[in-house]
């Protein structure tokens, strides 16, 4: 489900963020955005493999690791290996069905 939500991400630089089991969206245009869709479906079954607390805990762990090493906010957030997954992936159609459990460790 998606679930546009100006307010809240309004003050960021996120457009969208998956938090299961839906898929906030800072503007409501970004709702026929198929990539950016595609992307968040990613963060959606990563959260659903890890039973969502942990993907959590591992996300932030990894976030903060890179940050440690490279210094940059950014280049942190992009090389989260549930992020690389879902950059990598998100403009292959029927990635969501074919895509093999656990794909993200590849990405470490």
């Amino acid at each position: 489900m998606i679930i546009v939500c100006q307010n809240l991400l309004k003050k960021s630089k996120i457009r969208a963020m998956a938090v299961f089991p839906f898929i906030l969206m800072r503007n409501i245009k970004d709702k026929k955005n198929i990539r950016l869709i595609q992307h968040e479906r990613i963060h959606l079954r990563q959260q659903l493999e890890l039973l969502i607390i942990p993907f959590y805990m591992w996300y932030f762990l990894e976030y903060f690791m890179h940050w440690l090493k490279l210094k940059d906010a950014y280049l942190a957030y992009r090389a989260i290996s549930f992020e690389r997954e879902a950059y990598d992936n998100e403009a292959v159609e029927n990635y969501i069905e074919t895509r093999p459990l656990y794909s993200f460790l590849r990405y470490l």
